[in-house]
């Protein structure tokens, strides 16, 4: 395996492949990077596709605000990914794109031109078509259409996967873009949930500890849907929380350490919720819901 798009990770052929496409550079951490990790420990392969550079991100972390880290952004973040890949033990590729940014204001700005969000939907997803033919993954992993949080570059993420997901396989749709290649599931991934936040909370303050969750679940819509309710698959990952932990950290720019990411001691975060949580959409397998594993049905179909 090399870094990060110093290509030669075509597959080997051996073991079941997972693909995960993100937008920015850090995603690939903070959601299902401890599923990932447990996959890799398995013998399996796994890539991360990163639609953008994150060029438009903002420094979170305090220690990283430095005129040094503002000014040579891009390199900065491609360092941070190079380093949480090989954290994970993952395959690599940048898409290529330009980060779109977060528009704020009203009225809301213009996207600027020529940011992924922007790029026609065409020229994106033969970009993520050439990776998926390329890798053969029998499965993929993407954002659902709200893009887990509405960024135009995570909602571009989801259009793009699913777009990508559908031409891979067909001979006639970008016939330059390698030899056809059919994944046969996809899923979204879910990150934090208004009842995982709550088991948090009430773990912590059973154990006398302060919670950083409990503003937070005030300001919850009673009348929005809880993600679980979508959630088919939940597979076990507690093993691999520190794994992806220093990951998360690998992205000093948008991770401080001292931030509620790490308010939970991993030992109760392991006792009370030891688990990822997914979303099967798409299948050309069979496998019984709820499922625990991302190659449910696939693992008999490829006989692996």
């Amino acid at each position: 395996m090399v870094g990060t798009d110093g290509r030669t990770a075509t597959s080997t052929g051996a073991g079941l492949r997972l693909m995960a496409v993100h937008a920015h550079p850090d995603d690939e951490s903070s959601k299902g990077a401890a599923s990932m990790a447990r996959y890799v420990a398995e013998g399996h392969e796994v890539m991360v596709v990163t639609c953008t550079g994150g060029e438009a991100g903002s420094v979170l972390n305090p220690a990283m605000d430095r005129p040094e880290v503002h000014t040579n952004m891009t390199e900065v973040r491609r360092e941070e990914m190079a380093r949480a890949a090989k954290i994970l033990g993952v395959h690599h590729r940048w898409l290529g794109f330009v980060d779109s940014g977060l528009p704020e204001g009203e009225p809301m700005p213009p996207l600027p031109e020529g940011c992924f969000a922007m790029v026609p939907l065409e020229e994106s997803t033969e970009a993520l078509v050439r990776e998926i033919r390329e890798f053969r993954p029998h499965v993929i992993v993407t954002y659902d259409e709200n893009g887990g949080y509405p960024h135009p570059d995570h909602i571009r993420c989801h259009e793009v996967s699913m777009a990508a997901y559908d031409a891979a396989p067909d001979p006639e749709r970008f016939p330059d873009a390698g030899e056809p290649w059919q994944p046969l599931k996809l899923y979204y991934s879910h990150g934090f949930s208004r009842a995982k936040l709550t088991a948090f909370h009430e773990s912590l303050v059973a154990r006398g500890l302060d919670s950083p969750y409990e503003e937070w679940l005030g300001r919850w819509d009673p009348d929005k849907a809880d993600v679980m309710e979508r959630v088919t698959t939940r597979v076990r990952c507690e093993d691999y929380f520190e794994v992806r932990d220093e990951a998360l950290k690998a992205h000093a720019t948008q991770i401080d350490p001292n931030s509620r990411w790490f308010a939970v001691p991993l030992d109760m975060q392991r006792e009370v919720w030891p688990t990822e949580e997914y979303e099967l959409v798409r299948s050309l397998v069979d496998s019984t819901l709820p499922e625990d594993d991302l190659f449910a049905g696939v693992r008999e179909k490829v006989g692996t």
